[in-house]
């Protein structure tokens, strides 16, 4: 147990875990929303940040952009990557709503067939992605057992340099781009949820579907809503992923989606602070327990927290549903 390191260092370990954290949270998003409305936990979601990892490395590769490009056309790079996963992920959510979950609606299926839908499409996708991209790109194709898939890399858009340092805590500019970036995506939602017409409705149909119809929202239409904008936030995520870690493959969404899944219960699943708040917390706790025990333990530690943490809180740090909400 390397506590001198933890505590020698904390501050360095901090910012590394709020950085971290901060890509949890974006993807926690999209549980969050999906939940507190439908009362569904979309464990396909994973797949849709895995999509759009693969839409910025598609689009990075297609403009034969390389390590380190000018400043301007570094900018230009993470704009169209943003907008480009933001659509494929966004996408990716839709067609996952549409094709699969929404027949279920109507036939007003049990809730545990949602949930096998659910895995049944992360397969699906990781197959998808897993075999036939390969394929595409010329590669010999993984077995499906035994053989992890293979490992795509992406090019620097931003070379990570320390802007500056405070009580010996180093922070670079690229861990500073993704903190500032989640935060605020995160406010940008907090703010469309429960300032707009159109976050009203989502709020309303959290709160009660049938009220909210008699009303005159149209609960298909704020269904469709929160599955896109959970992908979009997944979309963001993807971005600031391929900036701070520079690879992707098929399997990429597993971990993370279940690490953003516990983030969203972390912080109370079905609210938005909560789902932010959750996910910086278990970004800090990773990275202390990797720098105490081992790198390799990280992902023991991201769950035992869970459990600890529903032990005596059950329903979350924060605990609010969406449709109970308030600015």
């Amino acid at each position: 147990m390397n506590f001198a390191d933890l505590f020698g260092h904390i501050g360095q370990h901090t910012v590394d875990g709020l950085s971290k954290g901060a890509i949890y949270a974006l993807i926690a998003l999209g549980y969050t929303l999906v939940y507190g409305v439908l009362r569904l936990i979309n464990f396909a979601h994973s797949e849709v940040f895995m999509v759009g990892t693969f839409a910025v490395l598609g689009l990075w590769t297609a403009f034969g952009v390389q390590n380190n490009p000018p400043i301007g056309q570094a900018i230009i790079f993470l704009v169209l990557g943003l907008i480009v996963a933001a659509i494929a992920s966004g996408g990716t959510a839709l067609a996952i709503e549409r094709i699969a979950y929404r027949p279920l609606r109507r036939k007003n299926a049990p809730p545990l067939i949602f949930l096998i839908t659910a895995i049944g499409l992360s397969l699906v996708l990781v197959e998808i992605f897993g075999l036939v991209l390969p394929k595409l790109l010329g590669e010999a194709v993984p077995s499906i057992f035994g053989r992890a898939r293979i490992i795509l890399g992406m090019p620097t858009i931003i070379e990570q340099k320390t802007l500056f340092t405070v009580l010996n805590t180093s922070i670079t500019n690229i861990q500073l781009i993704v903190f500032v970036s989640a935060v605020v995506m995160m406010a940008m939602l907090d703010w469309f949820i429960n300032r707009t017409r159109y976050g009203r409705g989502v709020r309303a149909v959290a709160q009660n579907p049938e009220t909210a119809a008699l009303m005159g929202v149209n609960q298909e239409r704020v269904i469709m809503l929160i599955f896109v904008l959970g992908g979009i936030m997944a979309g963001a995520a993807a971005l600031l992923w391929s900036m701070r870690f520079g690879f992707t493959q098929s399997s990429i969404g597993f971990v993370l989606g279940l690490k953003a899944f516990t983030a969203a219960v972390l912080g109370g699943i079905g609210n938005l602070r909560g789902a932010l708040l959750g996910g910086l917390f278990l970004g800090i706790v990773e990275v202390y327990g990797a720098t105490i025990f081992a790198s390799n333990w990280e992902d023991v530690i991201a769950f035992v927290v869970l459990v600890i943490v529903l032990m005596f809180r059950p329903t979350g740090i924060l605990g609010e549903s969406l449709g109970r909400a308030r600015a």
